[in-house]
């Protein structure tokens, strides 16, 4: 018998009874992981091959190389941090360095936890552990993809892809480390510049409203002249800058169509 009009939606993909909620968590961690098998992670991997022969030219061992690959993680701040260290910083100078390189990922964080967490049920230490593994390509694809998912998957397929990217990307690094002597320059610094030309084309797919779309533009444009005349601050004030001329130029053109 056809369903009247008058019937109820049906519920959502996140509330089907279609027993993909109840999943083990492993089953999402190994989705998570197969997901990781992507482009963006060759990309990633390409440009982390690029920075292991930074850091052999720089005189870095192998091990320092990949502490700070396993625990810094986002790319420009690993080379924030290897320039802070060749220029003879101390130690205090090179953390606010490092940090003031990283400080665009706590806005990413704090986006990126509502989408993760299920009220009453995750536990801080997930969350934390999740967020080692916040950076613009895990990012971009968790706004983009994660809300496809039951939300009590979110948090196991993000840590399997988060995770794995990261193994991956670890042993790409040490590899290349080893075997970069065998490598022409100009090929390891393509590789090395693959990682922002994607960082670009990846928000600027990921962008929801015109205001982010704008927010880019304008820093493409103001970028160069900060780092010509204000080098170390550059990217702080691009942002801070671009983002309010892109939000209040999106706002008053807004109100101006009305």
């Amino acid at each position: 018998m056809p369903t009247p009009p008058s019937a109820s939606p049906e519920p959502l993909p996140e509330h089907q009874p279609d027993g993909s909620t109840q999943l083990p968590s492993r089953v999402w961690v190994l989705r998570g992981v197969r997901a990781a098998v992507s482009i963006p992670a060759l990309i990633l991997a390409a440009a982390f091959v690029g920075y292991a022969g930074l850091a052999r030219e720089s005189g870095f061992t192998l091990g320092e190389t990949l502490a700070m690959v396993g625990f810094v993680w986002a790319l420009p701040s690993v080379v924030v941090l290897t320039g802070a260290i060749t220029a003879g910083m101390g130690l205090v100078p090179a953390a606010i360095a490092v940090a003031l390189a990283s400080v665009r990922l706590m806005p990413m964080t704090m986006a990126l936890m509502p989408v993760l967490r299920v009220e009453g049920k995750t536990r801080r230490w997930q969350l934390l552990a999740a967020s080692h593994f916040v950076a613009v390509t895990a990012w971009v694809w968790a706004m983009r993809y994660l809300e496809e998912h039951p939300r009590e998957a979110r948090l196991p397929f993000f840590l399997g892809f988060g995770a794995s990217l990261t193994i991956f990307v670890f042993c790409m690094t040490g590899a290349a480390y080893v075997l970069i002597d065998d490598m022409p320059l100009l090929p390891s610094a393509a590789l090395f510049m693959l990682t922002p030309v994607y960082f670009l084309c990846s928000l600027w797919g990921a962008a929801r409203i015109s205001a982010d779309k704008a927010a880019m533009a304008i820093g493409l444009v103001l970028g160069p002249l900060f780092h010509l005349y204000m080098p170390g601050l550059d990217l702080l004030w691009t942002g801070l800058v671009g983002g309010t001329l892109a939000y209040v130029g999106t706002r008053i053109a807004r109100r101006g169509l009305r």
